[in-house]
């Protein structure tokens, strides 16, 4: 059955100029809807007299189902995907997998930076309401409502206009027209000027895919009002990478560096202790206990979970982004294998921490010759079945260690659609 108001289709036609991504309304169990009764709702009036203009939904009732309309590929579901990770886990590379589909999408990144940085970790009350916040903003975003948000945007945003989106320039929708208005001359070249939410939330609108990137959700359960949002077709990717790994690439990037790890190597036993390995054993434990969760398959998951260790992207970059694409249901696009292999194969040494421009093949084994073999057998103790779990094998001599031929990663597969584990 087709939803409609007082006047004609469930919406109101909005903005200019026109847009060419189609027309969006809600539908009633749209699977049994008549082509009749379709056809019928793109004769009316108010279709005609939207043209190809965005066609705005209001927040739909219980019931209803986002579904689109392009005029010259018919109908379709809107698509949103969350990818779910801690620090260092290459989760800005696989990011850029979804980013690069353009036109489709949608891609923020780490919204939810604006949340954590107006609470701190003071108590569990303190935690409840991150969390619950965490909850509100996302689906907010993914129903292309930035009004959640803009409560934590600091300074508070005037007329739904901002300046201090954190990393805007990462993602391609709010940096392209029409939400790159004005822009600004600096430095010869051209920058988009503040941020209209409203019009970010137009552009959400119009496209077939909402893609969000964050590290800031430490618990899988916490995703499970939206899972469970009748609204939304949510697909959650979790990544994953060798404690090992991780802990230097951390300690690299936020702590002081290989002196630390050299300090943390000489204080033995009592390294256990260190702020950096509470970190990390903390980081560990949540990590294992998303994975856990979802690999029980609990009901209300369904098949909405995949599991990608950093290191099965790093060594076949176009595959894992292929299959990632397909559990999403976003078809994989010669720009995205484009944009792989130009950003897998570089030979910069001035890139970055923070850079998607790697020689992917390398990163894998990396840190081996750069920890000492006390610190890998101190991480192994704290996060020995986080290891376990997702196939990282045990070292215990320093020769191994620096024999970069013999790999420490077990031949593990994660099946797509049911995150079963072999």
């Amino acid at each position: 059955m087709l939803a409609r108001g007082p006047s004609g289709p469930r919406g109101l036609c909005v903005s200019s100029p026109p847009r060419p991504h189609g027309c969006c309304f809600w539908i009633q169990d749209p699977l049994h809807t008549p082509a009749s009764s379709v056809s019928s709702l793109l004769k009316t009036r108010t279709i005609k007299k939207c043209g190809r203009l965005f066609f705005y939904c209001p927040p739909p009732r219980p019931g209803f189902f986002p579904f689109f309309f392009n005029p010259i590929k018919g109908f379709s579901w809107k698509l949103h995907v969350i990818i779910m990770a801690t620090t260092r886990t290459g989760s800005s590379f696989v990011g850029e997998f979804f980013n690069q589909e353009k036109e489709n999408m949608f891609y923020l990144f780490e919204p939810l930076w604006h949340v954590i940085n107006r609470y701190s970790l003071l108590s569990d009350q303190i935690n409840w309401f991150m969390r619950k916040s965490f909850q509100d903003v996302l689906q907010g975003l993914f129903h292309c409502d930035f009004s959640p948000m803009e409560k934590f945007i600091k300074p508070t945003p005037v007329d739904h206009i901002t300046q201090v989106l954190f990393r805007r320039v990462s993602s391609y929708s709010l940096c392209s027209d029409p939400v790159c208005t004005p822009q600004v001359k600096r430095d010869f070249q051209r920058h988009c000027g503040p941020l209209n939410l409203t019009l970010a939330s137009e552009s959400c609108r119009s496209k077939k895919n909402v893609v969000i990137k964050t590290v800031r959700v430490e618990q899988l359960d916490t995703l499970r009002p939206l899972v469970e949002d009748p609204h939304l077709d949510l697909k959650i990717i979790q990544l994953v990478r060798d404690p090992r790994s991780l802990l230097i690439s951390n300690m690299v990037t936020f702590f002081s560096g290989y002196k630390a790890l050299k300090a943390l190597a000489e204080y033995g036993e009592e390294s256990e202790n260190k702020t950096e390995v509470k970190i990390l054993k903390g980081n560990c434990d949540k990590i294992r206990a998303s994975a856990e969760m979802a690999l029980s398959r609990p009901p209300w998951l369904k098949n909405n979970y995949m599991l990608v260790r950093y290191e099965d992207v790093a060594r076949d970059p176009v595959k894992k982004a292929e299959e990632m694409l397909t559990f999403a249901g976003i078809p994989f696009s010669p720009q995205v294998r484009e944009w792989i292999l130009a950003n897998t194969q570089s030979t910069d040494q001035h890139s970055g921490a923070y850079s998607t421009k790697r020689n992917a093949s390398e990163q894998i084994d990396k840190w081996r010759v750069n920890i000492p073999l006390p610190v890998v057998q101190l991480v192994q103790k704290v996060c020995g079945p986080t290891m376990e779990l997702f196939g990282y094998k045990f070292v215990d001599d320093e020769k191994t260690l620096l024999n970069t031929s013999i790999s420490l990663l077990e031949e593990k597969q994660f099946d797509l659609f049911n995150a079963k584990h072999n």
